[in-house]
């Protein structure tokens, strides 16, 4: 055999090996699992497979686990480390008693290992959908990843107990994502609270105006980022930014108030628009390249209200924050300008929820005839989303954001069917959708009110609920909300109201007939109504079918003409599942790849070893 022809074989044939066994994905992600940066980790993935790289500090073994709800119990767990200079690595499981067995089906791959002084590296892959019973499937939505770490490796007997080394924190896995980085140097601003006092009580909405900085002509901001005070990080539960009434002078910047409070400054009233939505567990968010958020001309924000709410439903007292939020702009234009639309239920007591319901359903529209009339007038070749924020409270268990075009629905926007409170951020499209006139969006939140004795109602607080899904958008057009509410009279009929009291002179307004619910509000005779969870499941059904009051808003404090008109609920054709899960693989199309892998390696040694021989 010739050189070349020696050389050639190499090649081609190393290329074939290398192409059976190695990963195809790039770390496109990366996180901190714990607050002190003990325990990171990188990821990516392809159609099929998964790559995790997880840097930690210890010589010791490494857990990196996947959980139905952040616990120890019934995960799906790998566990590995570097012993004598050699990486290893082994698939667990737990079972309900949080018992720890070795998987008989070894569903990891370890690709390399490495530790130094003080860390440990491991680099591990596996399927997505791996079709073994013990191991959990990975989807598009929130999965709690648990971690742990132990001083001492693996020994014969399985792995030590890892004390307080251990930690949970829920991710998308599947996350299409943005490109996080952007040019070194560029310019940004802050909006920060200064030294807020934050008071001892469950919940508090606090409020800021800020004037942001003057541009002598247009500019993109690419890319919002939280700052959260350290240590706050479950103290500061969301931050929304709204833009404000231009008219405003500059005696409000820095005024700053508990929102929705009956002394809030009159001025706080004209920031209705909303321009971007962070919450608990998100990152930074970076627009796509050809996207920004446009600052600087005439029809730009000027003022801008920054709502921040704090979680404290221990009642911590003597917390001081002054938590925010950081935007880098650029001089460099890009092709459009990027809009935010509010859609799902208006937040209202008339958005209710049965005690005692293991699944109760809430819809909100977004209706026809609001993206008929707005974007007819605005953009009539439609809007693009390319990102959403799905949000609800502590009751949430799963939303999705549904898409319908003349009554057939179409893949859902964004859907979560693991929903976590802590843990809320805008989703990145894997593709852009378009929105047409005509179409319409349902805002679809699952809830579970199992433990609860009382009703529970749309409202501010973590413990009342909202069913409400942001969408990032191009080019911007005048609609901020699209949203819709069940009317009350259907609602009050259920539990046996027949007339209210007249003229309605307080909120909530009180029940006249009949005469066991006399002289309560509405909302205590609710309350009163002894609800079974049978009676939970037929009020559930009648208020997804009753009319509904549409909202449909501008930018500012103007409405589009459709705005408080009653609506039936859309007649449905079609449903699409929330979540796409791959099929499982042929057991023979696994066997093939295996098999390639061992024969293209043979043939590499043969033709080495032919090689040496001549």
């Amino acid at each position: 055999m010739s050189g070349s022809t020696f050389l050639w074989a190499l090649v081609f044939l190393t290329s074939l090996v290398c192409s059976a066994c190695s990963p195809k994905t790039g770390f496109v992600h990366s996180a901190s699992l714990d607050g002190d940066g003990r325990y990171n980790i990188k990821w990516g993935f392809d159609e099929s497979t998964i790559t995790f790289e997880a840097e930690v500090a210890t010589k010791g073994y490494i857990g990196f686990g996947l959980s139905p709800n952040g616990a120890m119990a019934s995960s799906d767990i790998v566990i590995g480390g570097v012993l004598n200079g050699s990486p290893y690595l082994l698939d667990y499981f737990t079972d309900s008693k949080r018992k720890v067995h070795k998987d008989p089906v070894q569903s990891y791959k370890l690709l390399y290992g490495r530790e130094n002084d003080t860390h440990t590296v491991l680099a591990f892959s596996r399927n997505i959908q791996t079709c073994d019973d013990n191991d959990k499937v990975i989807t598009g939505s929130t999965v709690r990843v648990i971690w742990a770490f132990h001083t001492e490796d693996v020994g014969a007997s399985g792995p030590v107990y890892h004390g307080m080394n251990r930690g949970r924190k829920s991710l998308r896995l599947l996350n299409p994502g943005t490109r996080s980085s952007i040019p070194s140097g560029t310019a940004f601003f802050d909006l920060q609270n200064e030294k807020v006092h934050v008071p001892d009580k469950e919940t508090t909405y606090w409020c800021r105006i800020f004037k942001f900085p003057e541009m002598k002509r247009k500019h993109h901001v690419i890319r919002i980022e939280p700052l959260i005070q350290k240590g706050h990080e479950n103290l500061v539960h969301h931050i929304l930014l709204y833009q404000c009434g231009s008219n405003l002078n500059k005696s409000e910047i820095n005024r700053e108030h508990e929102c929705y409070h009956p002394n809030m400054p009159d001025s706080f009233f004209t920031c209705e628009t909303i321009l971007f939505a962070w919450a608990i567990g998100g990152e930074g968010f970076t627009f796509p390249p050809h996207v920004g958020m446009s600052i600087g001309t005439s029809i730009d924000p000027v003022f801008v209200l920054m709502e921040v709410h704090f979680d404290n439903p221990s009642l911590q007292k003597g917390k001081v924050d002054s938590s925010g939020l950081r935007l880098y702009y650029s001089p460099k234009m890009r092709r459009y300008d990027a809009g935010v639309i509010e859609t799902g239920v208006w937040v209202s007591l008339y958005h209710m929820l049965p005690p005692g319901m293991q699944d109760y359903i809430t819809e909100g529209h977004c209706t026809q005839e609001c993206l008929q009339e707005s974007l007819n007038s605005e953009m009539p070749s439609g809007v693009h989303v390319f990102a959403v924020l799905l949000h609800a409270h502590l009751a949430g268990r799963a939303i999705r954001q549904r898409h319908f075009r003349e009554q057939v629905e179409l893949p859902p926007l964004a859907s979560d069917d693991q929903f976590d409170f802590n843990f809320q951020e805008f989703q990145p499209l894997s593709q852009e959708r378009l929105i047409l006139p005509g179409d319409s969006l349902i805002t679809e939140c699952r809830y579970s009110t199992k433990s609860r004795m009382n009703m529970t109602w749309g409202g501010l607080s973590a413990r009342d609920e909202m069913c409400l899904s942001y969408l990032l958008y191009y080019p911007r057009v005048n609609l901020a909300r699209c949203e819709s509410l069940p009317e009350i009279t259907g609602q009050l009929k259920f539990i046996g109201v027949t007339e209210i009291q007249e003229p309605v002179t307080t909120w909530p307004f009180v029940i006249k007939s009949p005469k066991k619910f006399s002289n309560l509000s509405f909302t205590e005779a609710m309350d009163k109504y002894r609800w079974t969870r049978k009676r939970g499941k037929e009020f559930n059904e009648v208020v997804r079918k009753l009319p509904m009051n549409v909202r449909c808003s501008k930018i500012g404090q103007d409405e589009w003409s459709i705005q408080g008109v009653i609506v039936s609920p859309p007649e449905l054709k079609s449903d699409q599942n929330s979540e796409d899960v791959l099929p499982c693989r042929n057991v023979s199309e696994s066997q093939l790849e295996s098999f390639l892998t061992v024969f293209l390696t043979a043939c590499l040694l043969l033709i080495l070893q032919m090689h040496l021989h001549l």
